[in-house]
């Protein structure tokens, strides 16, 4: 009898063995949805008692010290995007504000991400704003945060990513997020940020959106300063790192009147790719249930789903799908990273949902999402991108053309605000959201 039990828990443990190491598709399906399991039951009813960002340091040290889970299955060849000039094996990134520091790149490209953005990094290190100042919102599945950017500083950054490259290449593409020091000059830091960093980077992402280090600089930024910091840095790009793309990442925040004309000076600045979005300062309405919502800082997670992919929708119109996107904000499911392509988005971004979910939910999302695809009839990921507005972009340019050329050169000039207010509402209107 006793014998019996032995092998028969040493044949569960062969064969759990065997679905964790195994490299095929279904094996990691099951190895996923178990893990997620396993985490929610056991792993998170422990960590969501803890400081958020006590227990956000801990998942770093464990990724950091590759303590995490392993995706060995190899990503599906439909899942592949081409774009920045780069290829990613698939459209799921982690999101800036995770590894902030750039700690542990290795660990979570190892869990399944396609790409990861680390930063914001400032020029100088900076300690942050007063703790606390990460809170959890359980009922509503979204965090808080006014963490301040807190940044080891633009040198301790480049060391950490010349470690993590080492003498081989990265498995997926890295991103660096640059932002400013508090009492920094946007621009200047900007420029250093793109000078130290650029050369290390797969792309780099100017944050111009910083809520919790420059509270008002959402509204500070007109759109000809904006283009005039955007022109420099890019200035800045060329000679530094000129085969690394540069993006710029924008705030929840803006009304359309503003999301059109910060629009129009990306696309005058020739910018490579627009993130949607940061955390936002919004709230919704009716309001959040948990009993941290009445906090000031960044929201992110499952309360700007729908906020966040409708800003992905208006901005791939306002640009014509010109523009390359990547969609953040919320993203739960293979559902959610799926409307967001749809909306317009080239690649997807999360990082609230690994705490509420476990690292195994990248594995669940990357098979679901092609199953959607598939299932409405594209044959890879990419054929699906803008596929909800493929009709509003020929309106838009139809609508561009007319607005353009209806007035007087002289008074087409002197009525370029208003004609920037105007084309974009009746852009953004059309798509009733």
């Amino acid at each position: 009898m006793m014998r019996g039990r032995w092998m028969a828990a040493a044949a569960t443990a062969a064969g759990g063995a065997a679905i964790a190491f195994t490299p095929h598709p279904v094996a990691g399906y099951v190895k996923a949805k178990a893990g997620t399991f396993l985490y929610k039951k056991f792993a998170w009813p422990l960590i969501s008692r803890m400081d958020g960002e006590d227990a956000h340091a801990l998942s770093i040290w464990a990724t950091r010290n590759r303590l995490t889970p392993v995706d060995r299955v190899p990503d599906a060849p439909e899942l592949a995007v081409n774009i920045l000039g780069k290829k990613f094996s698939n459209p799921i990134g982690l999101a800036a504000g995770c590894d902030k520091q750039g700690e542990a790149i290795e660990g979570f490209l190892a869990m399944g991400f396609g790409f990861v953005e680390i930063g914001s990094v400032a020029p100088q290190p900076q300690p942050g704003s007063a703790r606390p100042r990460v809170f959890r919102l359980l009922e509503d599945e979204g965090i808080i945060n006014r963490v301040g950017y807190t940044s080891v500083g633009a040198d301790a950054v480049a060391e950490h990513v010349q470690n993590a490259r080492g003498s081989s290449a990265l498995n997926g593409i890295l991103g660096i997020n640059l932002g400013k020091n508090k009492n920094g000059d946007f621009k200047e830091d900007l420029i250093l940020g793109t000078k130290k960093l650029g050369p290390l980077a797969d792309y780099l992402t100017l944050n111009l959106s910083q809520l919790n280090t420059t509270p008002n600089l959402r509204g500070l930024l007109k759109p000809a300063e904006l283009k005039q910091i955007l022109v420099a840095v890019r200035a800045e790009r060329d000679a530094s790192c000129p085969a690394v793309p540069l993006l710029v990442k924008l705030s929840p925040d803006h009304d359309d009147a503003q999301l059109a004309a910060i629009c129009e000076a990306v696309i005058a600045s020739k910018m490579d790719g627009i993130i949607l979005a940061s955390p936002a300062a919004w709230r919704p309405d009716p309001p959040l249930q948990s009993g941290n919502a009445k906090e000031f800082g960044g929201l992110t997670g499952a309360p700007i789903k729908a906020l966040t992919t409708d800003l992905v929708r208006k901005v791939y119109v306002l640009t014509g799908g010109t523009v390359p996107l990547i969609g953040v904000g919320g993203v739960a499911s293979a559902q959610d990273a799926y409307d967001k392509i749809r909306a317009g988005a080239s690649l997807v971004q999360l990082y609230s949902r690994l705490a509420y979910e476990g690292p195994y939910v990248i594995r669940t999302i990357k098979t679901d999402l092609l199953a959607l695809a598939q299932a409405d009839g594209f044959a890879n990921i990419e054929q699906a991108v803008g596929a909800d507005l493929h009709e509003h972009i020929k309106t838009k340019a139809t609508t561009l053309k007319q607005a353009r050329s209806s007035p007087e050169p002289e008074a087409a000039e002197a009525e370029g605000p208003q004609m920037r207010q105007t084309v974009g509402s009746i852009c953004v209107k059309s798509l009733n959201v």
